[in-house]
């Protein structure tokens, strides 16, 4: 699965960060760092943090509709 996160859109609230620690962390009060390949066992919780997030800057796409990954790590400091 990949994730892509609106910086632009997210305003910090840190509920992704709740429900999805190993995929989503803030760093700093404002900034937020994910990774944008979670694993597919993470599949629950990174889509109750995506549903969570008060202002839906969270989408998940199946590995069919995304291009193939690059290897890297966390992705989205603002």
């Amino acid at each position: 699965m990949r994730l892509v996160v609106d910086l632009n859109r997210c305003q910090g609230y840190a509920q992704c960060a709740f429900l999805a620690p190993d995929v989503f962390a803030m760093h700093g009060e404002e900034s937020l760092l994910y990774n944008p390949h979670a694993d597919e066992a993470q599949r629950e919780q990174v889509m109750r943090a995506a549903t969570a997030c008060p202002v839906q800057a969270i989408r998940v796409e199946d590995p069919d509709d995304a291009p193939a990954p690059a290897e890297g790590g966390l992705s989205g400091v603002r």
